[in-house]
């Protein structure tokens, strides 16, 4: 089949491999079909060289989240100047990631679907950070007073670490229990669009500052990083660019990839990084610590690739034992529900884009355990951050055209290589400081309309809507803001009162989203009105009754067919109660001679996990 040469990915889908579709044969297909048709549904398998190229493409669109969210935590634990230790986080959180995606694709959804850092548990954990008894010694700001070996300084950064790690193990048990019980259900019939754009744009807006800060170091450079991110993704994005390929039928040949729509943010970086070094070269950037732009230059911490090891293993408890306070864990609670709702939203979509049905209750249900489990091992192995589904990585699919959860298997297989590699983080740690602030820029911007965006669902001609979403938001930033500026402000008389209140109240997402929930709860509207209706449709399907959700949704190994013989399992809610195994195959044969019945399609191969 000729490929369609107007569309949002490669111009042969799958680098002219030989092309299957999921849905019936290409020649029935007409040329608006054959323009949104997958290559490779979720069960099958592409070739391995394909797996291996779209797995590291999936590895490099993640990156942006998995390295902002260490350089943004290094701010709060007091870790500016110790690039080292900022590799070994690095590391951490691309080991943990690629464990944690391994898991979700195996035994959670089964989707093809990325885990990585969260941003949702980013505001409360800055929030903490930000109390008066976790704030940085003032020595630990000036790079000429740290030593980055002494017992003191490791002691300041692990002591933060480990208080953030337990509230997030903590925070964790709850998903992991909303997860396993069902009770997800329970929460997204109270929770709205009016609950969710407050929540999720407050993300981004309550780290201005921090971009801020990053960005201020050298405005120029900052500049021209958001600049090239902002051409890349808007305006180059449906530019294709030649690349050579190789295939048994076509030989040495060129095939178009839309790489600018793909990796606007890595491209961005490189380059500005790029010309930073440059600089450096040719001492166009101050050489005097002092003077601006100083933070711009790349031989800042040159030393850190060589000093950091080729190998290194990161294993639970590596800063020491993890510590637990009560203000941490409910601050830690805001960001976890918000992550789940938020990849409920990401499950129906990746099911969209990779040719699965809609997912069922149950396979849901256990998507967001695991992923409560993933947090639960983030915060055990010490990224400082949990875990949650990636949304860029789920628009890629509808990019590559290609489902295949093999290709995201491949993918966390990489996440764990790069990982073990010490020196692999370290390089991301050279990254001048402006630069980072110029992603930001872009980036937490992009964060705050995903959750305006969230308002389509609603009737904003409504005033009462208006009210509610516009008190929640100028809420969520007057509050946090009076009182970081006020710490003293709060004196029960209670220290672990004033502690939970101090993380709640500076935590601008749960302000907005408290006051979203309520308003919204309690204030009279009708269902259409406050969206529910268009809301609520979304994840109302469920195809827990048809052969091809059992073929994407049961577990693996023949997990379900041994357990479909017990009748207690009809009262997890995490398994499917359907037939499975012997059965599903019985049905399968009936179907297809049955007379009339299309036979369906050929898949590729098997999907080993």
């Amino acid at each position: 089949m000729a490929p369609e040469k107007k569309n949002n990915g490669l111009d042969n889908y799958a680098f002219a491999v030989d092309v299957r579709f999921c849905d019936g044969e290409g020649s029935d297909l007409t040329e608006e079909d054959d323009k949104n048709k997958l290559a490779y549904c979720v069960t099958d398998v592409p070739p391995w060289y394909l797996c291996v190229i779209l797995g590291i493409q999936h590895c490099l669109t993640a990156f942006g989240g998995i390295i902002a969210i260490p350089l943004i935590l290094s701010q709060g634990l007091c870790l500016q100047h110790d690039g080292l230790t900022q590799g070994h986080l690095i590391s951490t959180i691309f080991f943990v990631s690629g464990v944690c995606t391994l898991l979700q694709v195996t035994f959670g959804i089964r989707l093809p679907i990325i885990q990585g850092g969260t941003f949702t548990l980013l505001a409360p954990s800055m929030a903490m950070l930000s109390m008066p008894e976790w704030r940085c010694p003032a020595w630990t700001q000036n790079s000429s007073l740290v030593n980055a070996t002494s017992p003191e300084y490791i002691e300041v950064w692990q002591s933060r670490m480990r208080a953030l790690q337990g509230s997030i193990m903590v925070g964790s048990l709850f998903q992991v229990l909303v997860g396993f019980s069902g009770l997800i259900g329970l929460f997204m019939r109270f929770i709205g669009p009016l609950t969710i754009a407050p929540t999720i744009s407050l993300i981004g807006l309550s780290l201005y500052d921090s971009a801020g800060r990053s960005a201020g170091n050298h405005w120029g450079i900052s500049a021209m990083t958001t600049a090239l991110i902002i051409l890349f993704s808007q305006y180059l994005r449906h530019i294709p660019i030649p690349f050579p390929t190789y295939s048994r039928s076509n030989k040495l040949h060129t095939s178009r990839i839309y790489i600018f729509q793909i990796l606007p943010v890595l491209l961005g970086i490189t380059l500005s990084w790029l010309m930073c070094y440059i600089f450096t070269v040719f001492n166009v950037l101050p050489t005097q610590p002092d003077q601006y732009g100083y933070l711009a230059r790349t031989d800042l911490k040159g030393d850190v690739i060589d000093r950091a090891p080729w190998f290194r293993f990161p294993y639970p408890g590596q800063w020491g034992l993890p510590t637990v306070s009560l203000a941490g864990v409910v601050g830690i609670l805001a960001g976890v529900i918000s992550s789940m709702i938020e990849s409920v939203g990401d499950y129906h979509a990746c099911a969209r884009l990779s040719g699965a049905p809609p997912p069922p209750k149950h396979a849901i249900n256990r998507g967001i355990g695991i992923e409560g489990l993933g947090c639960l091992l983030a915060g055990a192995w010490g990224t400082g951050n949990g875990t949650t589904s990636y949304s860029e990585n789920v628009g890629a699919l509808g990019i590559t055209k290609v489902g295949s959860r093999m290709v995201i298997i491949v993918g966390g297989v990489l996440m764990i290589i790069m990982g073990l590699f010490g020196k692999i983080g370290a390089i991301f740690t050279t990254i001048p400081t402006p630069v980072v602030g110029g992603m930001f820029l872009v980036m937490f911007g992009v964060i705050s309309a995903a959750g305006v965006a969230n308002l389509q669902y609603a009737d904003m001609n409504s005033s009462r809507n208006i009210f509610i979403f516009g008190f929640s938001m100028f809420s969520g930033l007057v509050i946090p803001n009076w009182l970081l500026k006020n710490p003293d402000a709060i004196s029960t008389g209670v220290v672990e009162l004033d502690q939970l209140l101090q993380v709640l109240l500076t935590t601008s997402m749960f302000i907005g989203g408290f006051f979203g929930f309520f308003l919204d709860n309690t204030i009279p509207g009708t269902k259409r009105e406050r969206g529910l209706l268009a809301w609520n449709k979304i994840h109302q399907d469920d195809c827990s009754n048809t052969l091809e959700s059992s073929d994407v949704y049961n577990l693996p190994f023949g997990i379900s067919s041994c357990l479909s013989s017990y009748s207690w399992v009809q009262y997890l809610p995490f398994l499917s109660p359907n037939a499975t195994g012997s059965q599903v195959e019985t049905e399968r044969e009936e179907t297809k001679k049955q007379p009339g019945k299309p036979e369906p399609a050929r898949i590729i191969g098997s999907v080993a996990l």
